[in-house]
């Protein structure tokens, strides 16, 4: 049954939203993959903050032109899925590839592309792209950072406390032995 005007308007300001949402999109063809399998992807997707859409290629074209993205002719061929990344692409990207090592995916499904930050990715940069540190890694790097040079006050003051401390101590046992002596 064909989509009605309607329907396919409804449908391109669904995805104008989710590209507005998102930092980027991987494009993978699928084939012969069961509901449990898509299901168990679509989960380790939304844990990264990823979604998961099979859309109708001319639809999605038509999205990404309202949405004022670039449109990546090439990847939007057969059946495609899109999973979307919300602020966190590396991770989305990771979970992508680390389902997609089971076996069970294996010859099913293929990564053929991306789209992140203005440029159109092959199947090799989202890979790299899987290799770059989240969110989460990047805030835990920066925390890591500004800690830094606050442990490194607190070990100077230390150390120094602990100077005058020995100094004191030397002096106190050398009155200690002159009162003995005496």
């Amino acid at each position: 049954m064909p989509i009605s005007r309607t329907r396919k308007q409804e449908l391109v300001a669904s995805y104008v939203d989710m590209l507005n949402e998102s930092d980027g999109f991987v494009v993978v063809r699928t084939q012969g993959l069961g509901v449990s399998q898509i299901q168990g992807l679509r989960n380790a997707l939304r844990e990264q903050n990823g979604q998961y859409l099979v859309a109708k290629n001319t639809l999605m074209r038509k999205a990404l032109e309202d949405a004022n993205w670039i449109v990546p002719e090439n990847l939007l061929v057969g059946p495609v899925a899109i999973i979307f990344g919300r602020d966190n692409m590396p991770g989305v990207s990771k979970a992508l590839l680390k389902h997609m090592a089971d076996e069970a995916f294996e010859e099913k499904m293929t990564v053929t592309g991306g789209v992140m930050s203005g440029d159109v990715l092959d199947a090799r940069q989202v890979e790299a792209v899987s290799q770059l540190p989240t969110l989460d890694e990047l805030r835990a790097q920066l925390a890591g950072m500004v800690v830094a040079p606050a442990q490194g006050i607190v070990n100077v003051l230390d150390q120094a406390t602990a100077g005058v401390v020995n100094v004191l101590q030397a002096y106190l046992d050398k009155q200690e032995q002159d009162a003995d002596a005496a």
